[in-house]
């Protein structure tokens, strides 16, 4: 597997080459740092410049210390007079590359407005994975992990976790959510009115789709888990209702996961506007690490 990092010399973007360095088998992944000296040089004297190769030269030895020792092929340093964001994409296409990974250094809005996103921008801007890293890899607990489940990007998301290498002792949990309007419990107004024979039928009918619904969902979720690294089959998936990139957030939060993984489905602006999308409500409010895996459209 090739996979590309993107470095600017923030404790961020370090973070992100360690917790590559926590997946990949160093036996046959290949790692490659991508480095933009744009925003340094135009902050330097015209005279001082030529110590940019220095410094880029300097943080590739750094970034190769957060990765395992035995990697059978040093990594390469890339580096353009491209902005941050086009010169990775660039560099991905052109070397080849399966994942891309950015570390940003927020969250919310400010990060955005700030940065100009350059981790939004790379995930907008290619086919390819996107790993966001947001925090270091734990030191002295296993790597934590949650996996979303959406039927569409099932199959793109078990490719993926397949080929990357995964430690013994991760804690993988699957996550699937039930999104339909009548995919909940039967709601206390509608309890109250069943005893009511104009509203029973009604009230049977959601208590029938809910049922099936979740049925649906846990069957889903079965076949899904088959098809991913035994870390992720270890224990039952969670199985919740309601809109999926708040109960991600939350499950998130309660368990304090280390890395989201979700899929990302095409979709034209305006229903990203009407209804938003998971994979941006996680780029926007994950405090975990982001890992996001396009969909091809068909």
């Amino acid at each position: 597997m090739k996979i590309l990092i993107g470095l600017d010399g923030s404790s961020r973007s370090l973070d992100a080459v360690r917790l590559v360095g926590r997946l990949v088998d160093p036996r046959v992944d290949e790692v490659d740092f991508y480095f933009s000296p744009v925003e340094m040089e135009r902050r330097l004297p015209a005279a001082q410049r030529g110590l940019v190769a220095g410094v880029a030269e300097a943080l590739r030895a750094e970034a190769t210390s957060r990765l395992p020792e035995t990697m059978a092929r040093p990594p390469r340093l890339v580096t353009t007079p491209k902005a941050p964001a086009v010169g990775l994409l660039d560099a991905a296409a052109e070397g080849h590359a399966d994942l891309v990974v950015v570390g940003a250094r927020g969250h919310g809005a400010i990060e955005g407005f700030l940065l100009g996103s350059v981790s939004r921008a790379v995930v907008h801007g290619t086919t390819l994975p996107v790993l966001v890293a947001r925090m270091p890899p734990p030191t002295e607990r296993p790597l934590r992990v949650l996996v979303g489940h959406r039927p569409a990007s099932a199959s793109s998301i078990a490719t993926l976790l397949g080929r990357l290498h995964w430690p013994d002792d991760t804690d993988g949990r699957v996550i699937g959510v039930a999104e339909s309007l009548l995919a909940g419990p039967l709601p206390p107004w509608l309890e109250q009115r069943a005893r009511d024979p104009d509203t029973a039928a009604i009230a049977d009918a959601w208590k029938h789709e809910h049922d099936e619904e979740v049925e649906d969902l846990r069957r889903r979720l079965a076949a899904f888990e088959a098809d991913l690294p035994a870390v992720f089959r270890r224990r039952p998936p969670f199985v919740e209702q309601g809109n999926p990139g708040d109960k991600i957030l939350e499950r998130s939060r309660v368990d304090g996961i280390d890395l989201i993984v979700v899929g990302r489905t095409p979709s034209d602006a305006v229903t990203r506007w009407l209804v938003g999308s998971t994979s941006e409500a996680l780029l926007t409010s994950a405090h975990s690490s982001v890992l996001i895996v396009p969909v091809a459209r068909t």
